[in-house]
């Protein structure tokens, strides 16, 4: 059956609790930040196009207290019982901070060196149920639970939201050596309770798209499968529509319509070249009329969509693969389900499923029966964004904000 996702609020207090244990005394703040699942616009960002993603239930908790000092120390708890990863760096001097190991605290220094504001050594512990690897950004839900940490133990909050995502967004570059587009940190920062958050990767405007549908859910499935696309099969891909773009004159193929496909045949490009071109293309277009269908309670169409887009990832983009095929093609066999499709970059990774909520038990066990790896289950629905929680012991709701 599904992974039972841990509640944000147990998660605040175990990480409170575990401060108090490694460090003698009580936390003193506390700030989370969630992980994300695309539901549609793949492979658009780099090209100025649109994206849908939405917040996950699933949350990075950092509870921490000022030391007295010039120095971080660092704790972050592992899936193994008991098990702890410690990392201590000096932040004097934040100008001269430098990446190094170990590399999860990457993503914490990140955030540090690139926040403006005057801030305080403190020592800080980490607890997530967000997972490594599955392609749902634990990484920027860490850098973003790490800069609302910030803005806590500094007073200094940032009032333009997109100024934090690009903030984030800079720290994984630069420290982790990462060339991420800007979406994880969007939605990480700006997740809404109930919403998906349509965002322009051209311009950075958003705006939170309703979905309000009580008898559906998002089956999110973890492959569990490494990830084959590699950087340079990945590089391929972003230059084929520069090139493109560049044969039809635009700046960008968020510009192009598939009558430009036409010129480009006419062009005597290679078949691959319009391919990736026309996955773009008719994506960006599939993601703006999907937040439509969103805004007018029509699952069905979104699903019809999700679907769309899978099949243009997998034959125009080609960077799907058999796992994730398998796991769509399950899906799709369940009446439930209204739309399938690989999420990510692709090659491994995770695929997302929209389906009525009676029918999701049919469906695991149809996964499990076809799907010849071991695979992983949650079940989400749009949740929040980056927040502040409260410190005290007790289980009752106390965030902040």
């Amino acid at each position: 059956m599904a992974t039972v996702i841990p509640d944000k609020n147990d998660l605040r207090v175990k990480a409170l609790q575990a401060f108090a244990k490694e460090f003698g005394e009580d936390a003193t703040f506390c700030a989370c930040a969630p992980g994300r699942v695309n539901l549609i616009g793949e492979h658009t960002d780099y090209n100025e196009g649109f994206v849908l993603p939405m917040a996950l239930p699933m949350v990075t908790v950092i509870a921490a207290r000022p030391n007295q000092s010039h120095r971080c120390v660092v704790i972050t708890m592992s899936g193994s019982i008991g098990h702890v990863d410690r990392a201590e760096f000096d932040i004097s001097n934040r100008d001269e901070m430098k990446s190094g190991e170990p590399k999860w605290a990457n993503y914490v220094k990140g955030p540090i060196a690139n926040f403006t504001c005057d801030l305080p050594g403190f020592d800080a512990l980490i607890v997530s149920s967000v997972p490594v690897g599955a392609g749902l950004s634990s990484s920027a839900a860490l850098e973003v639970a790490t800069y609302t940490l910030l803005e806590a133990l500094s007073g200094c909050r940032t009032i333009e939201l997109n100024i934090k995502a690009v903030a984030c967004q800079q720290a994984e570059h630069e420290f982790a050596g990462v060339p991420c587009g800007i979406m994880d940190q969007f939605i990480s920062v700006m997740g809404k309770e109930g919403h998906a958050l349509l965002l322009d990767c051209r311009n950075l405007s958003t705006k939170h798209i309703p979905m309000v549908q009580e008898d559906c859910v998002f089956l999110i499935t973890n492959s569990n499968a490494p990830h084959k696309l590699s950087s340079s099969q990945y590089t391929e891909r972003r230059e084929a529509c520069y090139v493109a773009a560049r044969r039809l004159n635009l700046k960008s193929l968020r510009e192009a319509t598939i009558a430009d496909l036409d010129i480009l045949k006419a062009q005597n490009v290679c078949e691959v070249l319009i391919k990736r071109a026309r996955h773009v293309i008719t994506e960006i277009s599939r993601t703006v009329a999907a937040a439509q269908a969103l805004e007018e309670g029509s699952f069905v169409k979104f699903g019809q969509l999700m679907n769309e887009s899978h099949d243009s990832l997998q034959k125009d983009y080609e960077v799907s693969s058999q796992e994730l095929d398998s796991l769509v093609s399950a899906a799709r066999e369940i009446r439930g389900v209204l739309g399938s499709r690989l999420t990510g970059a692709g090659f491994g990774g995770c695929t997302v499923t929209l389906v009525k909520k009676d029918s999701v038990d049919e469906l695991i066990k149809n996964i499990k029966r076809k799907y010849k790896g071991n695979p992983d289950f949650y079940v989400a629905i749009p949740d929040g964004g980056a927040r502040e929680m409260g410190v005290n012991y007790c289980k009752s709701t106390d965030e902040l904000h």
